[in-house]
């Protein structure tokens, strides 16, 4: 009852906002009239006087055009409320829509595209059944945490999404627990260096330095860390060092790599030449896009409902492509994601739907080829 008691109020306060301006020009209109009425005859009174005082009139005719004036005034003021009803009532088609028929096509759109029979939940209630809703599912993992601050697997899972939330104070606590409570890994080190960029408008400061070299001392060769060890080089001012970083990361790297195209600019920005062999694309990861790490992180967790958190991400990302079919980097995740799930229909329809955004005679569509084959899925079936 309270939410219908809502809704004819902010009815009634739509349709007064759309009434009060045509109310208002009415009663405009007839007050301009009355005072332009009134500022004549107040000059022809005046005039009157000043020529029965000069003696061009005489008196006895100055008394009946003074009566005279007096009629008019008055009929003139009549006219005037006559004028404002009239006035109103011919703003009454326009009246009769906004007081009619807003409300009643608003109630019938609520009727059709809402869902008034839904009984209202609360929070408890919403958080126990949060199906896709990402906020809520976070929200059941936070209070999750809240109650086991221990669980090293939550945190893992939580970090990188808070991450692509833009919370990234929350995120870097977040990635802080899973370091401690997990031990250190190139991916969460790698994470937090991120996440300590990101505060900092994307300077890499000492502290991010320190996780990126430990991240590489527990994984030689990561691209991810070496990047941001050459992007900190470059910014300190050492062109020669960070150009010799970059080559060494283009050199050590698949020609065809998602962090190529990103590399080649920095190599050019530096003083170098352009690659050979075309690069794709960058490094980075979009903001809201799982990636298969994070997938793989969480499937291997227990519980309903980190499997509708990964559920949400994945689902998420596969609307996001139908929109954006041009993030290659976004196919390669969710063809991933989907052969993680153990989901091979779905994966083969992700694998047909970006072949049609990058054919497989051209290089992405090599690529996206080869990890079909490097997952296990019928490449050959894709192509007919």
């Amino acid at each position: 009852m309270l939410f219908w008691i809502a809704i004819a109020v902010l009815t009634f306060g739509v349709a007064a906002a759309f009434l009060l301006p045509l109310t208002r020009t009415a009663a405009r209109g007839i007050d301009d009239a009355r005072a332009a009425n009134i500022a004549i005859y107040r000059d022809q009174l005046r005039e009157l006087e000043r020529d029965k005082a000069a003696g061009l009139i005489p008196a006895g005719d100055a008394d009946n055009a003074r009566a005279e004036i007096a009629r008019r005034l008055l009929a003139a003021d009549a006219r005037g409320e006559a004028g404002a009803v009239s006035t109103f009532s011919g703003n009454g088609l326009a009246q009769a829509f906004v007081v009619v028929v807003i409300p009643a096509v608003s109630l019938c759109l609520y009727l059709l595209i809402g869902t008034p029979g839904m009984p209202s939940q609360p929070l408890e209630a919403r958080l126990e059944n949060p199906g896709n809703d990402m906020n809520l599912l976070v929200a059941k993992a936070e209070r999750h945490l809240m109650q086991n601050p221990d669980d090293g697997s939550g945190w893992d899972v939580l970090a990188p999404i808070y991450a692509r939330m833009n919370r990234m104070g929350d995120a870097e606590l977040a990635y802080r627990n899973s370091v401690r409570l997990n031990g250190p890994s190139a991916d969460r080190l790698n994470g937090l260096g991120e996440v300590l960029l990101a505060g900092r408008d994307g300077v890499v400061s000492d502290e991010a330095q320190v996780l990126f070299r430990q991240a590489l001392a527990l994984e030689p060769g990561n691209p991810r860390a070496a990047y941001y060890l050459a992007l900190a080089l470059e910014q300190s001012g050492e062109r020669q060092k960070a150009l010799q970083a970059f080559r060494a990361i283009a050199e050590s790297s698949p020609p065809n790599a998602p962090w190529q195209e990103i590399v080649a600019r920095h190599i050019a920005r530096n003083g170098g030449g352009p690659l050979a062999g075309g690069p794709v694309q960058a490094p980075s990861s979009a903001p809201g896009n799982p990636t298969p790490d994070d997938v793989k992180a969480a499937s291997a967790l227990s519980g309903a409902d980190r499997q509708q958190m990964i559920r949400a991400m994945v689902d998420g990302l596969d609307a996001k492509l139908k929109a954006e079919p041009d993030n290659f980097e976004g196919w390669m995740r969710l063809l991933r994601s989907y052969a993680v799930l153990k989901e091979e229909d779905k994966a083969m329809a992700t694998l047909k739907e970006s072949l049609k955004a990058f054919p497989a005679a051209g290089a992405q569509g090599q690529q996206l080829l080869a990890m079909a084959e490097e997952l296990g899925l019928p490449v050959k079936e894709a192509l007919k």
